[in-house]
C-alpha cells in the first residue's frame, strides 16, 4: 500500500534517576557520598533511505518512544545511556511540525538525517551534590522527562521527469515502454491509485527518473478525484511531460485543463520546462488529427505512441537536454549562493505570567529545574531553592508583587510562594 502522509507522535526516552548511596566500608571513616549519575535518555532520528518508498511503516505505527537510560548506582557508577531509535524513511520526506505547520526538515538525500525529539538528561547522583558546608547530601536529581511532539510527515517523491495527464491518457503505459517499471495499466478510469517511478535509459548510459502521477480531472486543485493528493510528488521534477490523448474531444482543450489545474495547485509550475506528448498515434486517424493541428500546438509537441514506443525517443532525448539544462542552472545558483548571516536573538530564560490566584513561571532550564526534583525529599526541595533564587525567579516575583500564599505554577507543579 502506498502512504504518503502520515501523523506520528514521538516521545524521546527519560533520563535515568540518579543514586542516593554512601559508602560503607569496614575501618574506612568518613566513607562519603557514592551515588552515581543516571543514563542520557535515547533520542529519535528520522534517516532518508532509498530503498524506502513509502510511509506505510509510520501508519501502522504512529507512536514510538524512545528507550530510557538506566538509573545510576552505588559506587559511583553511572547508569547506561540509552540507545537511539532509528526512523528510517524514503528520501524525498519533508517533515512538518504538526500544530504549528513549520517545516522542520527536507530528507532528500541517502543518510540524510533529523533530530525529532531529544532524550531526556540523566539525573545527578548525590556525590555530585558534595560540598564543604554539605558534605553527606542525602539527595539525587531525578531523570529529565523524554520530550513528546507531533509531526506532520509527507513523501514527494524525487523524480527529473512528471508525467502529467487525464485518466486513461497513457502515462503507466508510456512509463512501462520506456523503463522497467510494471505499473498497473487497464482500460478503465483511475487505473493509476498511487505515483509509480521509473527509470528510463538512454545511450551512453545517460539516465532519467520519470514519475507517473494518477490522472488529474478538472477541480483537481481543489480536492476533486485523486489527482490532488499526488500533485505534491510532481513539485520536485525538473521537467514536466503532459501526455493527452489525441482521442479526445478536443486535445487543445485537454491540455488547457491541465494547465490551469497545475498553476491553481502552484505558481511554481508555470516556470517549470516542458515538453508535450500527443499519445496513441498507432491509431491511423490519430496520425491526421495531430497534422490539423499541428499549427496550433505548442512549441515542444510530440507526436508518439506509448503502446508501440513510437517517437518516445527522439521524446527522451529532449527531455534529456531540458533536465540538464535545470541542473547546469541549479548548479551555478548554490555556486554564487550565500548564505544569510546568522541573527541571533535573544532570550530569556524565563518568564512571569500573572495568572488566577497566583503566577505562572516559563523557561526551559526552569521547568527541566522542576521536573528533576524529587519533591518527597526535603534536601532535594531545598536545592530546587536554591537553584530558583540563583535564576533569579524569586527577585521577579517579587517585583510582581507577589503576596505570600499565592500559587506558582511551574509546568505541571504548583508551588506556594512565601517571603
Amino acid at each position: 500500500m502506498f502512504v504518503d502522509r502520515v501523523r506520528i507522535r514521538l516521545t524521546s526516552g527519560a533520563g535515568g534517576n540518579g543514586c542516593c548511596s554512601f559508602r560503607r566500608e569496614s575501618y574506612v571513616p568518613l566513607g562519603g557520598p557514592n551515588g552515581g549519575d543516571g543514563g542520557d535518555g535515547g533520542s529519535i532520528y528520522l534517516v532518508a533511505e532509498k530503498r524506502h518508498n513509502t510511509l506505510s511503516d509510520l501508519r501502522y505505527y504512529p507512536n514510538r518512544t524512545g528507550k530510557r537510560g538506566a538509573h545510576g548506582q552505588g559506587k559511583d557508577c553511572h547508569g547506561k545511556k540509552g540507545e537511539d531509535t532509528i526512523i528510517t524513511v524514503p528520501c524525498g520526506t519533508v517533515v512538518q511540525d504538526y500544530h504549528g505547520g513549520e517545516v522542520l526538515a527536507d530528507l532528500t538525500e541517502e543518510g540524510q538525517r533529523f533530530l525529532a525529539v531529544r532524550g531526556g538528561r540523566g539525573g545527578k547522583g548525590n556525590a555530585r551534590f558534595a560540598t564543604a558546608a554539605n558534605r553527606a547530601p542525602h539527595f539525587a536529581e531525578k531523570g529529565e522527562p523524554g520530550e513528546t511532539r507531533e509531526f506532520l510527515v509527507e513523501l514527494k517523491l524525487i523524480a527529473e521527469v512528471g508525467l502529467v495527464g487525464l485518466p486513461n491518457s497513457g502515462k503507466s503505459t508510456l512509463l512501462s515502454v520506456i523503463s522497467a517499471a510494471k505499473p498497473k495499466i487497464g482500460d478503465y478510469p483511475f487505473t493509476t491509485l498511487s505515483p509509480n517511478l521509473g527509470v528510463a535509459w538512454l545511450a551512453d548510459d545517460r539516465m532519467l527518473t520519470v514519475a507517473d502521477i494518477p490522472g488529474i480531472i478538472e477541480g483537481a486543485a481543489d480536492g476533486k478525484g485523486l489527482g490532488h493528493d499526488f500533485l505534491r510528488h510532481i513539485e520536485r521534477t525538473r521537467v514536466l511531460l503532459f501526455l493527452v490523448d489525441l482521442g479526445d474531444p478536443d486535445p487543445l482543450e485537454t491540455l488547457q485543463v491541465l494547465e490551469q489545474e497545475l498553476n491553481r495547485y502552484s505558481p511554481l509550475f508555470a516556470e517549470r520546462p516542458r515538453q508535450y506528448a500527443f499519445n496513441k498515434a498507432d491509431i491511423e486517424e490519430n496520425k491526421g488529427r495531430f497534422e490539423e493541428l499541428s499549427g496550433r500546438l505548442p512549441e515542444g509537441a510530440w507526436l508518439i505512441s506509448g503502446a508501440t514506443g513510437e517517437g518516445t525517443r527522439p521524446l527522451l532525448e529532449a527531455l534529456w537536454k531540458d533536465v540538464e539544462a535545470s541542473r547546469k542552472a541549479e548548479a551555478e545558483q548554490e555556486e554564487f549562493f550565500r548564505p544569510p548571516e546568522r541573527e541571533y536573538a535573544f532570550q530569556a530564560p524565563f518568564e512571569v505570567v500573572p495568572e488566577d490566584g497566583g503566577f505562572r513561571v516559563t523557561g526551559e532550564k526552569v521547568l527541566q529545574a522542576v521536573a528533576m526534583t524529587d519533591f518527597e525529599n526535603e534536601e532535594a526541595i531545598a536545592h530546587l531553592q536554591r537553584r530558583l533564587e540563583k535564576m533569579g525567579i524569586f527577585k521577579a516575583l517579587k517585583r510582581m508583587k507577589a503576596q505570600p500564599g499565592q500559587i506558582v505554577r511551574i509546568g505541571d507543579y504548583e508551588l506556594e510562594y512565601r517571603e
